[in-house]
Order: C-alpha cells, then sequence, then structure tokens
C-alpha cells in the first residue's frame, strides 16, 4: 500500500477536525493553513470558513461546531474575556480552560490595530500619533463594524485619547481602504499586517497612550480535541512560532492584491515554511463552483420554504376564521420581517449552531408573512353569497374550506408563496455569513477582495434563480388556477 493510499484510509477512520475562520482575509489564510497542517497527519480536516466575527466564531468553538481557529491574544483579553482580570499568559489560559478552550499554537507574529492615514494628509497636518488627531476634529473616520463596538476598539480609543469625533462612520474593512484613497475618509483602523498598508503608502499612527494591547496570533482549539485527534493537535502545534509577520502580510498580499485562491497561498507556505508536501490545488471552474453555490442555495431556500408554506397557510386560515385571533398571528408574523436578517441569523447561533440550520430557521420566519397576509386576504376577501351558497348546499366547514374557499382563494395564496419564494431566494445570501454557502459565499469573498467578477460569480445566478422562481410559480398558477379565476382576476 502506497503512503498516500495509508494517509487516505487513517483520514476515512479519524473523526475530521472542524477549522473556523472569521471574515476576513488573514484569518481565511491562517484557516486553510491550520486544516492542511491537521489533514496532513492523515485526519479528515474540513475548513469553514468566513463564518462571521469574532462573537460569532467564538460561540462556534465553545458550542463544538469547530474544534479549531485562529484567534489574537488581544481580542481575547479585552473582548471575549472582557472583565476577568487576565494579567498574563498564565491567567489567560486559565480564563480559556475553564471553557473548555486550549492555545495549541502560538504562532510567532502580532497583527496589532492601529490607525492609519493617507501619508500625504498626514504629513500635511503634522499628524504621526493618535494623540495628534486632537488638534483636527473634523477629521472623518471610517473604521469597520466590529471595531466601533468593541471594547477594545472605538470605546477603547475615545476613552484613552479623549477623542470625540462626530463622524465616525462603520463600514467593511476592505471598503473602508478604498475610500480612504479615493478621499472619502481621512482615518481608518487597521490591521498591522494588511497589505494595503504598502500598497497605499499609510502612515501608521503611533498609539502614544498605548490603548492597544498586544495581539499575539494563536491558534484556538477545544480541549477534548487532544484526545478526539490527537495526530491532528500534534501537527498544528508544528505552527508554534512557524510565521513571521513578514510573511503573513505576503500572504495577505499574495490574496488581496494579487486575487490568489487563499488555498494555495496557504498550500505554499505548509509545502515552503513546514516542509510538508502538499497536493497541487485543483481548482473547480467557473460552471462547477456556480454549481455547488447553486445546490447549496437550492436547498437553503426549498427546505425554509417549504416548511414556511406548510406553516403559513394554516396560520392564514386561521387568521381567517377568527379574527380576534388573527389579528395576532398578523401582528407577530409582521413583528418578525421588522427584524433585521442580519440580527435574526446571529440570535438563531446560540440555538441552532453554524452552518445551513441558522440559514433556514431565519428564512423560514422570513417567509410567513407574504403567505399568511395572502391566505388571510384570499379567505376574507370572497363575495359572503358564495359562503352562504356552500351552506345552503348543506356542506361542513371543512368542505366548504377545501372544496370552496381555497380553490377560490388559490390566486391570492399562489402570489404570496411567490412574493416569499423570491424574498427567500435573495435573502439566502445572507447565510454565508454563519457557514451556511450558497451564492453569498463569492459575493461576500468579492466584497473582501475588491473582486467585481467574484461578486457577479454570485450575484448574477441569484438575480437569475429568482427569476427562474418567479415563473416557475406563474406555470403552477396557470396549472392549479382555474382559467375562470384566472380570467376573472386578470
Amino acid at each position: 500500500m502506497t503512503l498516500a493510499a495509508a494517509l487516505a484510509l487513517a483520514a476515512l477512520a479519524a473523526p475530521a477536525v472542524e477549522v473556523g475562520s472569521k471574515a476576513f482575509t488573514e484569518s481565511d489564510v491562517l484557516g486553510e493553513i491550520v486544516a492542511r497542517v491537521a489533514a496532513s497527519s492523515g485526519t479528515a480536516a474540513v475548513h469553514r470558513r468566513a463564518l462571521g466575527g469574532t462573537r460569532v466564531v467564538w460561540e462556534a468553538l465553545t458550542q463544538g461546531e469547530i474544534d479549531v481557529y485562529p484567534e489574537y491574544t488581544g481580542t481575547l483579553v479585552r473582548e471575549i474575556l472582557a472583565g476577568e482580570r487576565i494579567d498574563d499568559d498564565a491567567a489567560l489560559r486559565r480564563a480559556l480552560a475553564a471553557r473548555g478552550v486550549g492555545v495549541a499554537a502560538v504562532l510567532g507574529f502580532e497583527n496589532t490595530y492601529a490607525l492609519g492615514m493617507r501619508r500625504a494628509a498626514a504629513e500635511r497636518l503634522g499628524i504621526r500619533a493618535i494623540s495628534d488627531l486632537l488638534r483636527h476634529p473634523g477629521l472623518r473616520f471610517g473604521f469597520t463594524n466590529e471595531f466601533v463596538d468593541r471594547a477594545d476598539g472605538w470605546p477603547a480609543l475615545r476613552s484613552r485619547y479623549a477623542l470625540s469625533a462626530s463622524s465616525v462612520r462603520g463600514l467593511d474593512h476592505d471598503l473602508a481602504y478604498r475610500a480612504l484613497a479615493e478621499g472619502a475618509l481621512d482615518v481608518v483602523d487597521l490591521y498591522s499586517t494588511d497589505a494595503q498598508i504598502a500598497q497605499l503608502d499609510l502612515v501608521v499612527l503611533d498609539d502614544d497612550r498605548r490603548a492597544f494591547p498586544r495581539y499575539d496570533a494563536v491558534i484556538l482549539q477545544r480541549l477534548d480535541l487532544d484526545a478526539r485527534a490527537p495526530a491532528a493537535v500534534a501537527a498544528i502545534r508544528r505552527l508554534a512560532g512557524a510565521i513571521t509577520a513578514g510573511e503573513m502580510t505576503a500572504m495577505n498580499a499574495r490574496v488581496q492584491l494579487e486575487h490568489a485562491d487563499p488555498g494555495e497561498v496557504a498550500a505554499a507556505f505548509v509545502a515552503r515554511g513546514l516542509g510538508l508536501a502538499q497536493a497541487p490545488a485543483a481548482r473547480d471552474g467557473l460552471a462547477r463552483r456556480v454549481a455547488d453555490r447553486t445546490l447549496e442555495h437550492l436547498v437553503l431556500v426549498a427546505v425554509a420554504l417549504t416548511g414556511a408554506i406548510l406553516v403559513a397557510v394554516p396560520l392564514g386560515i386561521l387568521a381567517a376564521r377568527r379574527p380576534r385571533l388573527g389579528r395576532l398571528v398578523l401582528a407577530l408574523v409582521g413583528v418578525v420581517q421588522t427584524v433585521p436578517s442580519l440580527a435574526l441569523l446571529v440570535f438563531m447561533i446560540p440555538l441552532l449552531g453554524i452552518g445551513a440550520r441558522p440559514a433556514i430557521a431565519a428564512l423560514f420566519l422570513y417567509g410567513l408573512l407574504p403567505i399568511v397576509r395572502n391566505t388571510h386576504a384570499g379567505l376574507t376577501g370572497l363575495a359572503p353569497e358564495l359562503r352562504e351558497s356552500a351552506e345552503a348546499l348543506g356542506l361542513p366547514p371543512l368542505a366548504r374550506l377545501r372544496l370552496v374557499e381555497l380553490p377560490l382563494a388559490t390566486p391570492a395564496i399562489l402570489a404570496g408563496v411567490k412574493t416569499s419564494a423570491v424574498i427567500t431566494v435573495g435573502t439566502a445570501t445572507l447565510g454565508a455569513l454563519v457557514g451556511a454557502g450558497g451564492y453569498g459565499q463569492p459575493i461576500l469573498t468579492g466584497i473582501r477582495l475588491l473582486s467585481v467578477p467574484l461578486i457577479l460569480e454570485g450575484a448574477v445566478p441569484a438575480a437569475l434563480l429568482a427569476l427562474g422562481v418567479q415563473g416557475l410559480f406563474d406555470l403552477a398558477e396557470q396549472l392549479l388556477v382555474p382559467p375562470g379565476l384566472r380570467a376573472e382576476r386578470g
């Protein structure tokens, strides 16, 4: 038996290691490196990339949805474990162990928060340190949304430096760089290993009052992984001290500036830096990628929409038959519709974990209102004489509903289902934020890398699918609605 065959059999026998990463380039690359190093031990490893922000990925780790992910010590101390007294590395490890988490490897580089400006603007205004910003209150600040709210982000800066910027805007990290380059912003938050710092010739402002802690890059793991996949953990520990800040910046540059695939960049580092042979990555063609994303998207939409129909039609019937209760039903499904989709996805994570389940649950809830409302409207809008005729024929209530009322209300119900389906197709793109895949994956990656082709790779099929779904329900209406009702409706 060849070595490759032996490793393949071992991978099938061993439990899979679930590697997670946050929704930014460096975390994606590190997640790929960890997954490839774990796989080199003969253990199956899966990288669940771009799962969201810090809290989302941390919750996924502590709940057992993933086993490993890259993190930073400053984030652990100031954000995740905020409120606990952590004075040194030993205290940090104790606090993590109390939550079933350990540090598999300290990677060897720091990626700290910083503030940056265009060099020409900084020199013209004489700004070299963060405290110099106090002399220029009119500057326009653009920070990542997470940085705006994190305890170690803007709140820490505002407290330590007494900054009171009146025009702090929250936006995506990579879009902030574009806005800075175009002159729409004056100051943005940086990660110190970002490739754009050198590309755009930015000045990194000195944190002269030490608002930011150290952000040493580490690999966190669930402690029970030692027993479940000891070979993978031993392999991951080889990453200790293996990556310098320069190497990490160079890898970020290949992805962010040259649009290289993170998997290829990771494979090159693992082969070069650790001496672990990596099979050449087989890159899927555009057709294959779109087909895979289409299948993922269709599963999300089909399961959520089917559930919504099965629940919403009976709720609409109940609302029509019991007016008082109906007002409450319509109000409740209306309130659900007002909850921002991203917030609803995050709310689902503690209950359902990450992946398709929270996405399907959120899509199901969003799909209820159009169907409930249209079912209610279709039934309550029937002419009274039609009900009276059915009663005169001696039909019991359930027979009247099945044979008379629902057929007559079918055009309205189908219109609600069609609306719900189109909404679900579009909203399902946000499922990529919690690891559900679908068309949102290339869209989010394209936004992060400022790649229009990647954005279009997800946006165009999503639009075509929405049109296809609408056409499918138009056809269903032709088949299910009697000609007389279609003519009357027209």
